[in-house]
């Protein structure tokens, strides 16, 4: 077997001459590996994938996929083609492999939301963080509420990039219950678990627009700037009822153990408002889930235990794992994939710091010890406003997060690049993925005059 012809890098490789057919089965059986492990053995009489669990029969698969060449990535037309022989045996360093896409400030339509579950899925990552809600907009059918879809699913403009001017476009779109159960059931097929987000007391604009007793104003309109608004849920006894319920609807469809409410970017808050957080935390525990919060809810005091996302930085990270909570490092200095791609002028709405790829990869995370459950990268949306902007900022950057996820150190960039450039490239391509050529965009990825905001 080629070293190269894998990403993420194995944990072992065992070569052997010549090459194997293509096989009509494989033959998967149980066995004592670390969990989402897998041992891949291709000889002339087949295919032989022992696992740890079900996770780890799809990561065994897709290094078969890997193995097959580009055109095995294509959804038609895939010849097969002679297999190298040898064996695999694989396992992650992380048990969290995340990457949130916001969906809130730009609607994903299912279909791209399904696509990108491929796309995750293609580098081994198994959390998709779907941020539902925020000031720009809904995403999440709550039949209780009806005016959470109706009237905070869309605005009438949005900011064209960060100069304070509008576009005069419409944008909007939710997803039904049944759209986020077809979501979950697929990303489970593929060993994803799906953490919805529903962010409270702030970026709330949109529910305060449909429901402005939710709020201290009399009425609001769902936000069409970028940034932090000001406006806070209302910390009364009737918010939290109605949210709880809001959250009650919402595990009733995710599974996923762990349920994100935000607590982000509150300026203003109160004490109250640390409190709201606080029950809603304590409604989750008693619902049997996890609940997960950004860094700034450590200043709340008498939290249950949580799963802290740790963004600011990771020290966040280090004084949440101290006071007994479970961390994923995502911090924006490092794994933002919004964030410019590099200091060129081309590069469009440039926002951020930069963040090439080989800063991506580069990223070693600070905490360790069993309070770290893993890392995840961010695909926050404000100046994505279509799948190709998407494909762009995430892409190949992701596929550098996910060595960071998935393999121990010691990283050689120089040993990288050939690998992302002559093998893994060419699968994106074959999977129709948009993403950033090496040496810069496309004179059609570029956004001329549409101003950013960079650090």
């Amino acid at each position: 077997m080629v070293f190269d012809t894998l990403l993420p890098r194995p944990v072992s490789v065992t070569p052997s001459p010549g090459s194997c057919p293509w096989p009509s089965t494989v033959d998967v059986r149980a066995a004592s590996l670390p969990p989402e492990g897998y041992r891949l053995t291709i000889s002339p009489s087949g295919v032989v994938l022992e696992v740890a669990d079900a996770a780890g029969e799809c990561y065994g698969r897709e290094t078969l996929r890997q193995l097959a060449g580009p055109s095995a990535f294509r959804v038609a037309g895939f010849a097969p083609s002679p297999l190298p022989c040898g064996v695999v045996e694989d396992h992650p360093r992380f048990g969290w492999r995340g990457c949130l896409l916001d969906v809130a400030r730009h609607f994903r339509t299912k279909a791209e939301v399904l696509r990108f579950v491929d796309l995750l899925a293609a580098h081994k990552l198994n959390v998709l963080n779907l941020h539902l809600t925020d000031d720009q907009g809904w995403r999440f059918e709550v039949p209780a509420f009806p005016r959470l879809t109706s009237v905070g699913g869309w605005r009438p403009s949005s900011m064209a990039g960060s100069g304070g001017a509008q576009d005069g476009r419409p944008h909007g779109g939710f997803y039904t219950s049944d759209d986020l159960r077809e979501i979950v059931a697929y990303a489970a097929s593929r060993a994803i678990t799906v953490v919805p987000e529903i962010d409270i007391p702030g970026h709330a604009r949109a529910a305060l627009a449909a429901y402005p007793a939710l709020g201290t104003s009399p009425s609001y309109e769902v936000w069409t700037d970028w940034g932090i608004s000001t406006s806070l849920l209302s910390p009364v006894e009737s918010t939290l009822d109605i949210f709880r319920q809001v959250f009650d609807h919402l595990l009733d469809i995710f599974p996923s153990p762990v349920i994100a409410l935000g607590g982000d970017e509150t300026p203003g808050a109160t004490d109250e408002h640390r409190a709201f957080v606080r029950r809603l935390a304590e409604h989750l525990v008693a619902r049997g889930r996890t609940p997960m919060g950004w860094d700034e809810v450590l200043d709340i005091d008498g939290l249950p235990p949580m799963v802290i996302g740790a963004w600011r930085d990771e020290d966040a990270g280090l004084r949440a794992a101290a006071w007994g909570h479970d961390v994923v490092l995502c911090p924006e200095q490092h794994v933002y994939l919004d964030h410019r791609q590099s200091p060129h002028p081309d590069e469009p709405i440039p926002v951020g710091w930069v963040h090439t790829l080989e800063d991506v990869y580069a990223y070693e995370p600070a905490l360790s010890g069993a309070r770290l459950r893993g890392v995840q990268a961010q695909v926050w949306s404000e100046h994505l406003d279509d799948v190709r902007r998407v494909d762009y900022m995430a892409f190949p950057r992701l596929s550098a997060f996910a060595e960071v996820a998935w393999s121990a150190g010691p990283r050689d960039y120089a040993e990288f690049l050939p690998r992302l450039r002559d093998h893994h490239l060419p699968r994106l391509d074959a999977l129709g993925v948009e993403y950033r050529p090496l040496d810069g965009p496309h004179p059609w990825q570029t956004r001329p005059g549409v101003p950013g905001r960079p650090r």
